[in-house]
Formats: C-alpha cells, sequence, structure tokens
C-alpha cells in the first residue's frame, strides 16, 4: 500500500512535516553520530506511518470501547517507549489525536498482516516480535505486547486464552531471526573494558611516548642510581629539591621555603626554581641514591610527557595520528634541547601542550574545524587549568611566559564575547563558564602564592635581578637558530666550528632540527590547516624567534626590553634563548598539517588501488616524516658517575660548613644532605648571597681566630673538610695549619676532617 493509499484511512496528521530544507539545516549542524541518529529517527517515523496507515484499513478490534477512552496499545506505547515509528520522530500519544477504534491500530499492532516495522499476531516481522516465539531479547508474548503496544490484548482482541497460545506451534522461521544476546558476567565485562582501554588511541600513544622516551634517553636508565645526564652539578642541585620538597611536606610542610641549604639564609629554596610539582615524588626515598633515581626516572617521564602532550594538542586540533606523532617527537627531542639536559625544569614542558589540549578540548574548539559548541565539555576544561597550575608549580622558567599567554588568550576571549554579545550571549554555557571561572581562580592562586617567596627573595637579595648587561650576555645571535648543540648525534660534530664563534653556546645552539624547518616550510603551503592559520602559525614562530634573540634582535627595543620593563617577574628571566621552546611548539603544529595532508593524499592514492589497500613501500611514506624527526633527536648526552656521599655525611650535626665551597662543588654537597637535611652553608643556585660570599671570604685562612671567631657568630658548630677536593681552591694547604689555642678539636672521620668550634 503506498503512502497516498494510507493517507485515505482518515487518521489525523500527526502536525507538521519538516521540509527538505530543514533536514538538510538540520543534518549540517549534527556531528557524524547525531546525523545518523536524526536520519534513523525519520525512517523509523516513515515506517510506522506506513504501517499505522495500513492498518488503518484492516480489520477493526474484536469489541468496542466507550468514546473517548485511550486504546491499552497507546497507553502501553507512551508508557513503555514502543519501538514504533512515532518515537524516531519524537511524537507521543499527547501530541496524536485519537479516532475511536483506530486508536487501537498504532503502535504496531495488526492481526494477520506484516509491516515493515511493526510487529503481527501470527508472523514473524523484521523486528522479531511474534505473538508464539521468543523475541531475539528473550521476550514472551506478553512482554512483547506490554512493551512494544503488541499481541491481541493490546489491540483488543484478547478473547484468546494463555492455554490456546500454548497450544499452538512454534513458527518454524524463528531459527532465521538473530541470535538472543549472551549476557555477559562481571568478569567477562570487566575483562572487555580492560581490552579496549589497552587498544585505546590515548592508551597507545602514552606507552609509544614511554618507549621512545626510553630509547631517546638512554643511557639514562642504564644506572640510574649512580650517573646523571649532561654533568652532575645541576642535577645534583635539582635532584635535591624534590628530594627537600618530599622530605619537608612530610615533617615540617610549614618550613618548606626555609631549606636546609644557604644557612643562615631564609627563603633559600625560592633561591631557583623549585620543581615543587614533582614533591609527590620526593615523598618515596631516603638519601643521595634515591634522589639521583628519582631524579633520573623524572627526566625519562618529563621527556614522555612533552611527547605525549605535544601529540594530543596536535590531535585536538585536528591533526592526523602520524601528524601528531610528528608535532610530539618534535617537540620532545629537538636538537637544542639536549644542551638543557641538566636543567630538568626546562625538560619538564610537557604539561604546557597538555593543558592547551584539555582546555582546547572542553571549549569545543579546534584549528581545522573551528568551535562545536556539541563538543564543550566542562570537566576537559577545568582539568586543563589544573594542569597549566601544575606545570607553573615546576618552575617560572619557563612557566612565567605561559601565564602570561593564558591571560592574553582569556583577554582576547574577553573582547570577543563582548564584541559579538548581540549574537551569542552565552558563548559557554553555565557549567563551562563556571569551570572556567574556578579553574582560572585555581591557576591565578597557585601562582600568587607561588611568587610570594620569590619576590620576598628579590626583597632581601637586590643582587638576585637581572639586569639588561646579563640579558645582552646570553642572547644569542640569528646563526644560533641552525646551530646544534655537542650533544647531538647527528650534527654536534659537524656545528663544531659554529659553536666555537658563539659567546655562551650552551645556552645559544638552539637548532630545533633542519627536517622540522623543512616540514613546516612545506605546511605553509600544503597543509590541512587554513590558510590563515598557517599565518598565524608562521607569525607565532617570527615573533618568538625574535623574543628568543633577546637584545641581538634591534636590540630588543621592540620586543625583548619592553616584557623586561614592564612584565612583573620578567626581569628574572635570564635565558632569552629559551623562548625557543614556544618556536618549536609552532613548527611542530605546521609540520602537522603538512604531514596530515600527506597521510590523506596517500590514502586517496590507495583508494585508486585494486584493491583498496596501500602497499608497504606507500604506508612507509607515510612514517619517513616522523622517522627523520626522531633520527635528529638522537644524543650523545655524557652521564657521569655522582661522587660519591662521603662517610662523615651521614653522621655529623649542623649547622654546618663544607670546605672547599663554590657554586658548582657546593651542589653535590647538597645532594649528600639528603640523609639528614642538616642546615649548612653550602648551596648553589642561580644566584650567590652575599651572606655566603662573605662566609667563603672569611674562612680562606681557615682555621684562625678571626674565621672561627666569624663562623661562631653566624651560628656555624661544625667544619668540615674534604681533602680530595682541596687541590687548585683558595684553601689548598689549609690542613697544614695548626689549631692549638683556638678552643676547637679537629678529628678525621672516614677520610674527611672534621673541626667542631
Amino acid at each position: 500500500m503506498t503512502t497516498e493509499q494510507s493517507g485515505a484511512t482518515g487518521r489525523p496528521d500527526t502536525g507538521p512535516r519538516p521540509t527538505p530544507e530543514d533536514t538538510e539545516a538540520a543534518a549540517a549542524d549534527d556531528t557524524p553520530d547525531e546525523a545518523g541518529a536524526r536520519s534513523g529517527g525519520t525512517a523509523a517515523s516513515t515506517d510506522g506511518a506506513r504501517a499505522d496507515a495500513e492498518r488503518g484499513t484492516g480489520r477493526r478490534a474484536g469489541r468496542k470501547r466507550p468514546a473517548g477512552k485511550k486504546s491499552p496499545a497507546v497507553t502501553a506505547t507512551v508508557a513503555g517507549g514502543g519501538a514504533t515509528g512515532d518515537e524516531g520522530s519524537g511524537t507521543t500519544a499527547g501530541d496524536r489525536p485519537e479516532t475511536g477504534d483506530d486508536a487501537a491500530t498504532q503502535a504496531g499492532a495488526t492481526d494477520d498482516a506484516t509491516t515493515p516495522a511493526g510487529a503481527t499476531d501470527d508472523a514473524t516481522t523484521p523486528a522479531g516480535a511474534t505473538d508464539d516465539a521468543t523475541t531475539p531479547a528473550g521476550a514472551t508474548d506478553d512482554a512483547t505486547a506490554e512493551a512494544d503496544g503488541t499481541g491481541d490484548h493490546a489491540t483488543g482482541t484478547g478473547d484468546a486464552k494463555d492455554e490456546d497460545r500454548d497450544d499452538k506451534p512454534a513458527d518454524p522461521w524463528s531459527a532465521f531471526g538473530p541470535a538472543p544476546e549472551p549476557v555477559l558476567g562481571r568478569v567477562r565485562r570487566a575483562t572487555r573494558a580492560v581490552g579496549r582501554f589497552l587498544v585505546h588511541e590515548w592508551t597507545l600513544a602514552a606507552i609509544a611516548a614511554l618507549v621512545a622516551a626510553v630509547a631517546l634517553t638512554w643511557p639514562t636508565l642504564r644506572y640510574p642510581r649512580y650517573t646523571l645526564p649532561q654533568d652532575y652539578w645541576d642535577p645534583s642541585l635539582q635532584a635535591w629539591q624534590m628530594a627537600w620538597s618530599g622530605h619537608i611536606l612530610r615533617t615540617d610542610p610549614a618550613m618548606l621555603w626555609h631549606s636546609n641549604a644557604f644557612f643562615p639564609e631564609n627563603w633559600s629554596f625560592a633561591f631557583s626554581d623549585t620543581l615543587l610539582g614533582y614533591a609527590p615524588a620526593g615523598l618515596i626515598g631516603v638519601g643521595p641514591e634515591h634522589a639521583v633515581l628519582r631524579y633520573n626516572i623524572m627526566f625519562v617521564l618529563a621527556h614522555a610527557l612533552a611527547a605525549f602532550g605535544a601529540y594530543a594538542l596536535a590531535r585536538q586540533l585536528g591533526a592526523g595520528r602520524i601528524g601528531g606523532a610528528v608535532a610530539g617527537a618534535s617537540f620532545a627531542y629537538a636538537p637544542w634541547l639536549l644542551a638543557q639536559a641538566g636543567h630538568l625544569h626546562i625538560i619538564s614542558n610537557g604539561g604546557i601542550p597538555l593543558a592547551l589540549a584539555m582546555l582546547a578540548r572542553g571549549h569545543g574548539w579546534s584549528l581545522r574545524y573551528g568551535y562545536r559548541p556539541r563538543r564543550r565539555h566542562a570537566g576537559w576544561a577545568f582539568a586543563g587549568w589544573l594542569v597549566a597550575a601544575w606545570q607553573l608549580s615546576l618552575g617560572f622558567g619557563i612557566g612565567l611566559p605561559f601565564a602570561y599567554l593564558l591571560a592574553g588568550v582569556v583577554l582576547v576571549a574577553v573582547v570577543l564575547w563582548f564584541v559579538g554579545r548581540r549574537r551569542a550571549k552565552r558563548p559557554f554555557g553555565r557549567r563551562l563558564f563556571l569551570a572556567d571561572l574556578l579553574g582560572g581562580l585555581v591557576f591565578a592562586t597557585v601562582g600568587g602564592l607561588l611568587a610570594i617567596p620569590f619576590f620576598k627573595v628579590a626583597e632581601l637579595h637586590p643582587n638576585a635581578a637581572r639586569t639588561l648587561a646579563e640579558i645582552e650576555l646570553y642572547s644569542p645571535p640569528a646563526s644560533g637558530f641552525f646551530t646544534a648543540p655537542a650533544e647531538s648525534r647527528v650534527w654536534g660534530e659537524l656545528h663544531e666550528g659554529a659553536r666555537a664563534v658563539l659567546p655562551w653556546s650552551p645556552e645559544m645552539t638552539l637548532l630545533p632540527g633542519f627536517v622540522l624547518y623543512a616540514l613546516a616550510a612545506g605546511g605553509l603551503f600544503f597543509s590541512v590547516w587554513r590558510v590563515r592559520h598557517r599565518l598565524f602559525l608562521l607569525a607565532g614562530v617570527l615573533v618568538t624567534m625574535a623574543l628568543g634573540m633577546g637584545t641581538r634582535f634591534l636590540g630588543g627595543r621592540f620586543t625583548y626590553v619592553p616584557l623586561f620593563d614592564h612584565l612583573p617577574g620578567w626581569n628574572g628571566l635570564r635565558t632569552p634563548g629559551r623562548m625557543m621552546l614556544w618556536t618549536t611548539l609552532l613548527l611542530g603544529l605546521l609540520a602537522a598539517g603538512a604531514v596530515t595532508a600527506f597521510c590523506m593524499r596517500v590514502r586517496e592514492l590507495a583508494a585508486e588501488r585494486v584493491p583498496p589497500w596501500p602497499g608497504p613501500w606507500l604506508r612507509l611514506a607515510t612514517l619517513v616524516p616522523l622517522l627523520l624527526v626522531l633520527a635528529e633527536g638522537l644524543n650523545v648526552t655524557p652521564h657521569p658517575v655522582v661522587p660519591q656521599q662521603p662517610a662523615v655525611m651521614r653522621t655529623v650535626d649542623g649547622p654546618m660548613l663544607v670546605l672547599p665551597s663554590s657554586q658548582n662543588l657546593d651542589q653535590p654537597v647538597m645532594l649528600w644532605s639528603t640523609d639528614r637535611f642538616q642546615p649548612m652553608v653550602n648551596g648553589g643556585s642561580g644566584f650567590t648571597p652575599n651572606s655566603q660570599t662573605r662566609i667563603r671570604e672569611a674562612t680562606v685562612g681557615f682555621p684562625d681566630f678571626a674565621s672561627i671567631d666569624y663562623l661562631r657568630r653566624v651560628g656555624v658548630k661544625t667544619v668540615v673538610v674534604l681533602p680530595e677536593r682541596l687541590g687548585g681552591t683558595p684553601w689548598e694547604g689549609m690542613l697544614d695549619r695548626p689549631v692549638e689555642g683556638l678552643g676547637v678539636s679537629r678529628e678525621q672521620v672516614a677520610g674527611s676532617v672534621v673541626y667542631r668550634l
């Protein structure tokens, strides 16, 4: 029966039907899943209407009901959500007028005819609902009638008895129906959930990031208790920082910022970036060996997080998997970062792209697809703010520019909302607005609390402030962007001459990778990003490069110097070249757009093959950019053995002074103190406090009356001398001086000399 014929039954219309233009407009706003659901609902509505129309011409129910009384079928359909076409179209019984006995024909119920969408008395329908056979879900006839509004009772023909129906033979066609869905137990459900988790993209990405980090930082984990990457000076300091934060949070959190080093100074934990975000790791283990092991583990995990975070950001912005992998690998293993192997607070940058990815995901924004309100998620936005706060707690060296970037993004978002508020009064929604408000407050609170000790240090120690002359000393020339550090396996030896002409090569070898340069340049012309987005990324690359040159770019008058003069905290950043972190991230995004477009073209070529499947060489071609980027990240970083802790450090009490003392010599001493954390004058950081300088100068003639009197007035009770380190220092020969009449005692303890004042 055709639709026109079914219309002759006199069934009232359920309301205005959508026009083709309305249907196309609705489909254009839907995601693929939503569009499928909408089209499925429309089809169900059409089938249900056709079935109802055909039933209107069939035989009527066996008995009449009083006027105005609803059919049981209609009631069952509304209450149970029956499988009728009206459900797909969103129509309920309250929206549908009834016409006496004709109401009994709704919900797909007929006597002896099979309809495309409904259930019948004596025949199996496509939905699998029959009068005398078990349905695919295992429902009996009565259950089916109750749920779907079908069967004799629902249609008003319930004169037949249950025993009569039991005598009917089974429908032979039921064997061709779908098998019932198996009921899984808890163990099998848990096993399936774990299996789905293990093969999820993000799980595989995390595992790949960990494996790559172990391989590309090797041999960091070869002897993780005894060696440190690059050198044992700054890494010893940072290993002590993690150990101190864990120790003091476990024993006396109120003294966090007043560490055992730099005695008698207060706020000494804020003399350099603190890596405070790694404090949970510092709660595990005690002593130098555990501190070194902890450092090496966090060193590897920092690389893994950097690769994973950049991958997540590229994927959220619209890059493909291989393009995202290129962005992640280039961000974590750029050649210039090999020179920063001894600076964990610079290597620990993965929270930056990860936080940006979460914030973009929470706001439903993508570089490739634009703003999609249906994809907003307040939870992801709030999580992004938390990750940003954690990143800031690792140090202001790279955290401060990140904080100013987020502040700029918020300012731009507010301005755009104010300009377009008439078109969209609530562009974020209430929940997302609250998530941004609370998350932003958490981020600002963490930043403010962390800044207090550093401002206190700047107040107490004016010599800690950086000057423009110092910034100029560390500002790299343009040639630094094409020069690799000595730790690069591929370019290290080849660029030895270029490094020799740089004033301070460890902070001026800023090559992000020639492969990355090439891929990013290709991304300007062949990419999945729109042209304006490519230009924005290019502008970001040029601006961050100009900032990275410090005072070398037009004297810094229009770039670095205004930030140095006017932005709070910016004058504490000594090395402009570390802005290369942002240049590398933007170059990686440009490269990801090009690689994604390349992979799409490969799939198009593969679709033209018979059979449509890429050959091995075509598959390998998509991995070539990733392999080349990883190859440029190979290292020859030295891993020296950490000097062994003197046994005396495990027994002597403080306050103490270990001689000889200097910036580099004191950093291993800080590591040795992680057994007992005795108060000590020794310490190394980004600057030297005046009190420490005076103590070093006063003790050059130790032991004598003047030095001993000065140490007593400061509060030092013990002086430990390490004989094997005295050579070539101002304290060489001090062990030959007598101590009689000075009021001090001297003894040898396991190869060290201890003076007790």
